[in-house]
């Protein structure tokens, strides 16, 4: 099958199956005769095998690596889980780093007044020095309305 039906048989795009080939996640496809690539059901379950660990968020060298274990009749579980549990606190992380701005922004537009004047607690935060390390990254010169 051609690229486009592969495509929407797998789920992943055209494009991507093309930086996936570049990349040398998945080998590059036969061509025929006029140069088309040319997938098989197999490619397609490959693809299909890429687009679900996309969806659980596993980055690209990750799913190489679950490829790999794929392929092997030899491996050990173990392997597996430990790619698994990893990613899974990579994703705790990022929950907790998402809670925290969430709590911060809805703090910040509690205080805001919502109204006509000027006065804004959340361009305030904006413009406020970063807090996670003020001596490294200090804070620009304080203006306001846009002006020095």
């Amino acid at each position: 099958m051609n690229i486009g039906k592969a495509a929407d048989a797998s789920g992943v795009s055209a494009k991507m199956i093309r930086y996936y080939e570049s990349i040398g996640l998945i080998p590059a496809a036969h061509r025929t005769a006029s140069g088309y690539r040319d997938y098989t059901d197999d490619d397609v379950h490959v693809l299909q095998f890429i687009r679900r660990a996309r969806d659980l968020g596993f980055a690209v060298e990750h799913i190489g690596e679950l490829l790999a274990l794929w392929r092997d009749q030899g491996r050990a579980s173990a392997d597996v889980k430990r790619i698994a549990l990893n990613h899974v606190q990579v994703l705790e992380r990022k929950i907790a780093e998402l809670q925290g701005m969430v709590a911060t922004l809805r703090t910040l537009a509690e205080r805001c007044h919502g109204d006509d004047r000027p006065d804004c607690p959340i361009l305030a935060d904006l413009d406020a020095p970063a807090p996670s390390c003020p001596e490294c990254h200090p804070a620009p010169a304080r203006r306001r309305f846009g002006k020095p």
